[in-house]
């Protein structure tokens, strides 16, 4: 059987479309003698019949075990070239009370970028010293609030920010650490949307202006400069930029040693990850060892101490670890025009969630894979589109993939590779309730965040107060 006219290049068409490809799914998935998956010890079924879908579930000892590997593979490699390591946690990924407690206890740090994400961590109990705050456009009162708490590094992205910080710490009799976000010009060949290391871009300041915004910094005596900071895009393949990066970022770094110290490097991260069996991610060792050599490299060439390194992996922690159960509700064979001129038939398997739960595909055009979740069958693999439930024609979860051909209402289906700018960007879209987030692990399951439901939107909505 050949491949479908219909699919994009780089599908292969499956032997077993049954099968789980263990570099997409969580750790702990997997399919039981019955065909039915379970995650973390708990079966789709259950999943489904106590908690409803569409539905979030996080297999939580995927996500510790992907956050300790992380800080491990660095702190290894970088006691290799005489530094220490510091891991953050990307707050935007997906955070919530027991997410930050899970990559804390892992001994990462966290990165927040507003005050929501802000009161999260500290409400979860997390060292204000272990926050890094981000942010383009911080308020006055974020900023207020970070220095007040004693937010262990505010990332300066503007000139004017330094003022704005500097008069915060004065104010509340601190010394605020901070870093300089910079743009070392490298751009990582990820979405267009995803780069954030362009010249033309809202982040950070060149590398040309740096050292005047460094030394405005080191002019308030509220303020002390700790180092630069860098992230040069996300969904990062390879360790090339990095390491050109890099390379530029050290030499700022020693021409800012000669008015005072610079003890830290932050490089940023973006590590991507496997969302269909097309994608080959680094492995996070390797990723680590190359970095590392490159930094030992550069630091000797500029004859520098090698600083106290900082990453921020970005989705590798928690996107693996998630996946996303939902109920097939209607199919549809619609016939399709190639690009051959032939016609072939496209399957669209609709469901009881989409983009207000996932808005990934439509936003970035991003790929998923897909499966029947609480059965196999032996019928012959058949392209299929998954799509939501919303009025909208981008409504697209998993824009191809192959699935069963008796693929049927009722079916509960599968999408993993979810944990991480799925729920933190989910929506209310047509006045669907966000999901739940369930936490799987040994057999048991929990929420961690609960669902909203329909008197939970009504609740907010001013008019039936008035009326």
């Amino acid at each position: 059987m050949s491949s479908h006219p219909l699919a994009p290049e780089w599908l292969a068409l499956p032997s077993d479309a049954n099968a789980l490809d263990a570099a997409v799914w969580p750790t702990n998935a997997v399919r039981d003698d019955s065909g039915e998956i379970r995650i973390g010890g708990v079966g789709v079924r259950e999943l489904a019949a106590s908690f409803g879908t569409p539905l979030y579930v996080i297999d939580e000892a995927d996500a510790r075990g992907r956050a300790e590997s992380i800080r491990s593979a660095f702190e290894t490699e970088l006691a290799r070239i005489g530094t220490d390591a510091k891991i953050y946690y990307a707050g935007k990924a997906f955070l919530s009370a027991e997410i930050a407690r899970w990559v804390t206890e892992a001994g990462l740090y966290i990165d927040v970028c507003t005050g929501g994400e802000l009161a999260v961590a500290l409400a979860a109990g997390v060292d204000p010293a272990r926050l890094g705050m981000h942010g383009n456009n911080k308020s006055l009162r974020e900023i207020d609030r970070c220095v007040e708490v004693g937010v262990g590094a505010i990332v300066i992205d503007s000139v004017q920010e330094v003022d704005r910080v500097a008069e915060a710490a004065a104010r509340h009799g601190r010394r605020q650490r901070v870093r300089l976000r910079v743009n070392s010009g490298v751009h990582a060949h990820t979405h267009e949307f995803l780069a954030t290391a362009h010249e033309d871009q809202k982040f950070g300041v060149t590398l040309d202006q740096a050292q005047d915004v460094v030394a405005s910094i080191r002019s308030h005596a509220s303020l002390d400069f700790i180092g630069l900071h860098c992230h040069i895009g996300s969904q990062i393949f390879g360790s090339e930029g990095f390491a050109e990066s890099a390379a530029r970022l050290i030499a700022l770094h020693k021409e800012l040693l000669a008015a005072g110290d610079v003890p830290e490097l932050n490089l940023g991260g973006g590590f991507g990850i496997a969302y269909t069996s097309a994608d080959d991610p680094t492995p996070v060792e390797e990723l680590a060892a190359r970095i590392a050599t490159v930094i030992a490299e550069e630091c000797s060439l500029q004859d520098i101490p090698v600083p106290v390194l900082a990453f921020e992996p970005g989705r590798a922690v928690i996107g693996p670890s998630g996946v996303s159960l939902y109920e097939v509700g209607t199919t549809k064979d619609v016939e399709v025009q190639a690009a051959d001129g032939s016609s072939d038939v496209r399957r669209y398997v609709s469901v009881d969630g989409g983009m207000s739960d996932n808005v990934r595909t439509a936003l970035y055009g991003a790929d998923y894979t897909v499966r029947i979740a609480d059965r196999i069958s032996d019928a012959e693999p058949q392209l299929v589109r998954v799509a939501g439930k919303h009025c909208e024609s981008g409504d697209i979860v998993v824009n191809a993939d192959y699935l069963p051909a008796d693929v049927r209402p009722g079916d509960l289906v599968a999408v993993p590779a979810t944990g991480a700018y799925c729920w933190s960007l989910a929506s209310n879209y047509n006045h669907l309730g966000r999901p739940p987030v369930v936490a799987v692990r040994d057999g048991r399951a929990r929420v961690i965040v609960r669902g909203e439901t329909e008197a939970d939107l009504l609740a907010r909505d001013a008019g039936l107060d008035a009326r």
